[in-house]
């Protein structure tokens, strides 16, 4: 399957590909790694570690051991606990290479990026970190500047049309629920439909959401409701 953006996600975060290689990372004796590889090991457990158990279910002595290091040696390049959290926890930068992209390709881009996301047996999906941790109200104010600067001010200024900044969240919210769904819940349809089947229902509502809103006809909910009651 291609890599697409999400794969290059995983590589920022932990500097290897997929849960197999930081498994990898953190066998290769200690002695045999250069300082720049230690922090890559270092990382590549603390993802999968925050992603899986959460900043509480974690512990820095349970990432130095992944890594076959003193937990001191964590300390030493992080600081602590908490700052190491929040260098692997970012999700927001995933979605920035979207910006440079022509508005009539962005349908391509979120299809690659789900497409070529991790499935079962990678890393968990980045933002677990921040949501199966409680208390860490600096991480999701972060990432909520993060999506907000990218998608709310950024992506909203290049669509044409009424509600862009709504529609630009919007987007937001389907891509990141789809890609949660599809690597950690993973309903039966949706983990087994054909790639071709699911890009193309994804290209459809993308692209409503990036061309102009439909027009209000002044209905709401409740009169589609009587209206349906009706027939």
């Amino acid at each position: 399957m291609a890599r697409g953006p999400w794969t290059t996600e995983v590589r920022y975060v932990t500097g290897v590909q997929n849960g197999e290689a930081a498994k990898a990372a953190a066998r290769r004796p200690a002695h045999k790694r250069s300082a720049s590889a230690t922090r890559t090991a270092l990382r590549a457990a603390a993802a999968f570690r925050f992603g899986k158990y959460g900043y509480e279910g974690t512990s820095v002595r349970d990432i130095a051991g992944d890594v076959g290091v003193d937990a001191a040696l964590v300390y030493r390049y992080f600081g602590s606990k908490e700052a190491l959290f929040n260098d692997v926890s970012g999700t927001g930068k995933m979605f920035e290479p979207l910006l440079d992209e022509p508005v009539e390709s962005i349908p391509d881009w979120f299809c690659a990026l789900l497409m070529g996301q991790p499935r079962e047996g990678d890393f968990p999906h980045p933002v677990l970190s921040v949501l199966r941790s409680s208390g860490r109200d600096e991480a999701v104010a972060r990432l909520r500047a993060d999506f907000t600067e990218v998608f709310s001010h950024r992506l909203a200024a290049r669509l044409d049309g009424p509600d862009a900044d709504l529609r630009a969240e919007l987007l937001a919210a389907w891509m990141l629920g789809t890609s949660l769904m599809r690597t950690e819940i993973r309903p039966p349809a949706l983990v087994s439909a054909p790639d071709a089947t699911l890009e193309r229902y994804l290209r459809a509502g993308i692209e409503v959401l990036l061309g102009p809103a439909p027009e209000d006809d002044g209905r709401t909910a409740g009169d589609e409701e009587r209206a349906a009651g009706d027939d």
